[in-house]
């Protein structure tokens, strides 16, 4: 799929969670910074919310009729990046295997599995392997090297010296940043996301990377921001190696981004301390209670 078809649909999934939770829409040039896409995007977002029923739209007025419903949203497959949807599979082959440490990779059958070019997936695993999780072998094979529980304490204690940097930073952003417009967007996701938490809670995940890359990229630091591929990956696929209570961990995570957002939108430096430290203590017990035992973990 075409990664232009799949910005459309990631930024039409983004309008709709923005309609559920106004029950308005701005103006084409503020929907389009808001989703970041350009006005031509934003022309056929519009028109597909027309077509289905969503609104009535005639030049600059737009009518909401109803709100959107699950079956409006496309499908988090079809809205992904050619990147992310490799890092999908790789993810899924190794939680299949256990994530055991020695599980072979063979970047050609990976390949194939995806129906992607091996140049691509050998981009993804060489840029994966600087980590130490995977290692290359001969012949197009890699081995997975095993994510246990030292591996997870080293990469949460990274994590939160970088986050509360990048967190802290927010008070120097100046109001005009386009920071600021994605924050919006992002808190108007979340409040549509917890008032619709039982049926789409396992929406949280890709939320969660969403924000904590916003949050990092404050940093201006190239180091920082490289850095959270690997970051992103680990906490982000966590929650699918341990099921056990993923509703009700998810919920408390969305108060406690909303909190957070709202404490980076205040310019508080004492508040974005406390709502930061608060939300990486919760993410380092799920993160290491969801280490997967199986892999080599002490």
């Amino acid at each position: 799929m075409a990664k232009s078809n799949n910005v459309y649909k990631d930024a039409y999934n983004k309008g709709l969670g923005l309609l559920e939770t106004t029950g308005n829409l701005p103006s084409e040039p503020e929907l389009g910074a808001m989703l970041g896409v350009s006005r031509t995007t934003v022309r056929s977002i519009l028109a597909r919310m027309e077509e289905t029923g969503l609104i009535e739209w005639n030049k600059r007025e737009k009518k909401v009729l109803r709100s959107p419903g699950a079956d409006d949203f496309f499908p988090e497959e079809e809205t992904d990046s050619l990147s992310q949807i490799i890092e999908r599979s790789f993810m899924r082959r190794l939680l299949e295997s256990g994530a055991e440490a020695g599980t072979q990779i063979n970047e050609l059958e990976l390949a194939r599995e995806i129906g992607v070019g091996t140049t691509s997936v050998r981009e993804f695993l060489i840029r994966f392997s600087r980590f130490g999780l995977i290692e290359k072998r001969r012949n197009s094979h890699w081995v997975l090297k095993g994510f246990n529980r030292a591996f997870a304490l080293e990469l949460t204690e990274i994590r939160e010296m970088f986050e509360l940097r990048s967190a802290a930073a927010f008070v120097d952003l100046p109001q005009d940043s386009p920071v600021w417009t994605e924050l919006d967007a992002l808190e108007a996701e979340h409040h549509a996301l917890a008032g619709a938490i039982a049926t789409r809670f396992t929406a949280f995940s890709e939320l969660d990377e969403r924000l904590h890359r916003l949050i990092h990229s404050a940093s201006h630091n190239r180091f920082i921001v490289d850095f959270y591929d690997v970051i992103a990956m680990i906490f982000h696929y966590h929650y699918q190696w341990n099921k056990a209570g993923e509703r009700q961990r998810n919920e408390v995570a969305v108060r406690e981004h909303l909190a957070y957002i709202d404490a980076l939108k205040s310019r508080d430096p004492a508040r974005i301390d406390a709502t930061c430290r608060q939300h990486l203590r919760s993410a380092r017990h799920t993160l290491l209670t969801s280490v997967p035992e199986v892999a080599g973990g002490s």
